[in-house]
């Protein structure tokens, strides 16, 4: 009896001990999967951007873009900012346009200001105004420079802000003015002067020029080479509303006149087209004392020139002034609405007045906050280097670049108009003339 006794209790404890460690083990597989589900859900969703950005000036320009995406990603690690490098600001806008037809547009980009009026009657862009009101208002938008907005608004709303900007700047070698004479300290400040040093500045050997007085492009931005000299001379090419130009004005002609005689009457300058990517090369190289070229070369030409130069305000004819130039961030209208909110978290970042300090400092461009020159960062570089002021300061005359409805067919037709003229295949009034009226005939279409 005693052994039946103990059998059965030994069974019926073996029975509890089992019970006990099988609910033990169901019930820390269930804590395991329940902390595996849980671990799942909070694995917040990544939102991926994918961003469209050009390059027009000198210097490793991709790998700067690239590493402010790299720092936004790891400050917002739901949100992951895709770079996709397009070339000039013309292919980006064609592949930007290409993916817009195609319903593959990208989240936000960085494309030229003047593709505003494109861009809207593509209905491809988000107006930027509700994102605005939620990151400070007028405050916030006070912040930026009021000549850069002008290229980012329009019908009353915001709809790129200003990130890669510039003006155009004078460029000049203290070193080459004082071998002739010239003092180092004072560039050109008007065209008359332009001429006479420029002159003085041309060096010849055995009858061939090895250094040019000037050089002015007249490839690639042509236009906005031409505009800078038509506002110095008293007006601008177009209206605000992007439905007018003046290509024909009288100082237009007046302007298209000195960018033609500074090479084939003056012959400070080589006579018919330069090209854009060239010119910075030579002024590096010494093959031209002088040149004039967006302020986005700024940092190219210090880290490469093995001489001592100079950074000015434009020459000034009846006044100064210079067109803001470069591009915008956008944000597309056909995308989910949390990847505009993104997009919109990613421009405030890349806009912000540390960014932006960094940014001018690394490229030369201007930063377009006006509290990105309160930074200890850049009031530091700014002692130590005056000339990275040179081009914001200069936005006192500045005036908005040349942006019209179907702004790349205009802009073709000015720069053909320009090439013609330059190259002595029409005349200077002629060719002006007729930019006019083709534009006309594409613009009546919006008036």
């Amino acid at each position: 009896m005693n052994k039946c006794v103990k059998l059965i209790s030994f069974i019926l404890v073996s029975v509890l001990i089992f019970s006990f460690v099988g609910c033990q083990k169901e019930e820390t597989e269930k804590s395991e999967e329940s902390s595996t589900i849980a671990s799942e859900d909070s694995k917040e969703e990544v939102i991926e951007l994918t961003m469209y950005y050009p390059i027009a000036a000198g210097g490793p320009m991709t790998e700067l873009v690239e590493k402010i995406a790299e720092d936004f990603n790891k400050e917002n690690p739901s949100i992951k900012v895709n770079p996709v490098f397009c070339g000039s600001y013309a292919e980006t806008m064609v592949k930007t346009q290409t993916a817009i037809n195609g319903n593959n547009a990208p989240d936000l980009g960085v494309l030229f200001s003047i593709d505003l009026f494109t861009l809207m009657d593509m209905d491809a862009i988000e107006p930027l105004d509700n994102y605005i009101a939620n990151s400070g208002g007028d405050e916030y938008l006070n912040d930026f420079y009021p000549a850069f907005m002008e290229n980012g608004q329009a019908e009353g709303s915001t709809w790129g802000m200003p990130f890669q900007r510039s003006t155009i700047v004078l460029y000049y070698n203290k070193d080459a003015f004082q071998e002739v004479g010239l003092d180092p300290e004072s560039p050109p400040t008007n065209w008359d002067e332009v001429i006479e040093y420029g002159g003085k500045l041309l060096k010849e050997e055995n009858g061939t020029v090895s250094r040019w007085g000037i050089q002015i492009p007249s490839t690639g931005y042509q236009y906005w080479m031409h505009q800078a000299l038509a506002i110095q001379s008293g007006k601008n090419v177009m209206n605000g509303d992007g439905t007018e130009v003046y290509f024909d004005s009288e100082e237009s002609i007046e302007a298209m006149q000195y960018y033609y005689d500074l090479g084939s009457t003056y012959k400070v300058m080589p006579e018919g087209i330069i090209e854009w990517k060239t010119v910075p090369t030579n002024f590096i190289e010494q093959k031209t004392a002088m040149m004039i070229h967006t302020t986005g070369n700024l940092t190219n030409v210090k880290e490469k020139a093995e001489f001592d130069f100079g950074v000015a305000m434009l020459p000034a004819n009846k006044n100064e002034g210079s067109p803001t130039g470069g591009g915008n961030f956008y944000i597309f209208k056909d995308i989910p609405d949390e990847n505009k909110e993104a997009a919109w978290k990613f421009i405030e970042y890349a806009t912000s007045p540390e960014v932006l300090a960094q940014w001018s400092i690394d490229t030369g461009y201007v930063a377009p906050r006006k509290s990105a020159y309160e930074t200890e960062i850049l009031k530091n570089y700014v002692e130590e280097f005056p000339y990275a002021i040179v081009a914001r300061d200069q936005l006192a005359y500045a005036n908005a670049e040349l942006s019209t409805h179907n702004n790349g067919e205009v802009q073709q037709i000015m720069n053909d108009a320009i090439q013609a003229a330059l190259n002595g295949t029409m005349g200077i009034e002629e060719a002006m003339i007729q930019a006019q009226t083709k534009a006309d005939d594409i613009l009546k279409n919006y008036r």
